[in-house]
């Protein structure tokens, strides 16, 4: 059951309305890396959980993103008030009118034209929310770790609109949702590393004559060494070479007489003439071939 306090987790205090700076901000309300993919994604994946303390974790933030979200609409929504007016009563003449909703040089007509100057589930360039944004796995050890991504990725974009603004109530209340990503993120480091062992992901281990293996794959100037391909954990291949596994690197099935019979037909049926000189419709339309007269 969820209940709704008609307060916002976080005062909302806007200077002005900015349209241009509410399209900016549907990033964090309709975006891959916004407010509703991250409750969506921890809800889903509390439905799931068997452990009692990741699943009351997942689910305390999974609402607690929800609040956010009503945070960051209601930026949205007071940024558009002005245009809002405006739009719907015609009071400017239509140039004047199009130049205040993009006065900021931002293309503002998702939010004012579009949506009445509402807060749509799109992003900033206009594209409509999508499950596809969830990207659980249903294994704790793969879906914290994307969790912690997550919330690194949008951090960064709360600080990246942080430096698009200049109004200082949107300023503070974004640095509030900024910071909320940084407890969320450290709760699902503690959550993930609680799961001894949790790497490598899942049950199986790897194979162990490729674990520890870097194969270096770019040719051309000395490769960069470092923690990641050196040391006494890695086995550095300098120039691999195929196959790996000391077979032929050839892809091969096993057929019964039937379908190879079938196969060999098609094969014949379809074999290329190496010595053919086709004139195409390329030729043709080029003017470089002319068909034989009748």
């Amino acid at each position: 059951m969820f209940l709704h306090n008609k307060r916002l987790q976080y005062t909302v205090r806007v200077a002005q309305p900015n349209p241009g700076l509410a399209n900016l901000l549907l990033e964090q309300f309709g975006g891959a890396q916004g407010e509703l993919a991250a409750a969506t994604r921890y809800f889903t994946q509390a439905l799931a959980e068997d452990d009692p303390g990741r699943k009351d974790l997942l689910l305390d933030i999974a609402t607690e993103e929800l609040s956010h979200l009503e945070v960051i609409g209601s930026i949205i929504v007071m940024l558009n008030k002005g245009a809002k007016g405006k739009m719907a009563e015609g009071v400017e003449e239509e140039g004047e009118l199009y130049r205040s909703l993009n006065g900021a040089g931002n293309d503002s007509h998702i939010t004012s034209l579009l949506y009445g100057a509402g807060s749509p589930l799109t992003n900033s360039a206009g594209v409509p929310w999508t499950a596809a944004y969830v990207d659980t796995i249903g294994e704790p050890t793969a879906d914290m770790r994307s969790n912690i991504a997550a919330e690194a990725r949008a951090k960064i974009v709360y600080e990246r609109l942080m430096n698009v603004t200049d109004d200082p109530g949107v300023k503070e209340a974004l640095g509030f949702l900024m910071t909320r990503e940084i407890a969320h993120q450290l709760s699902f480091e503690k959550a993930l590393h609680a799961i001894q062992p949790n790497f490598p992901q899942g049950k199986k281990p790897g194979m162990p004559e490729f674990t520890n293996v870097y194969f270096n794959m770019s040719h051309g100037t000395e490769s960069m060494r470092g923690p990641w391909n050196q040391g006494d954990d890695w086995e550095f291949v300098e120039s691999p070479t195929p196959a790996v596994d000391g077979g032929d690197g050839l892809a091969t099935v096993e057929l019964d007489s039937a379908d190879e019979a079938l196969l060999e037909k098609m094969k014949t049926r379809t074999m290329s003439d190496p010595n053919s000189e086709p004139v195409t419709g390329a030729d043709l339309g080029a003017g470089t071939q002319v068909p034989p007269s009748l």
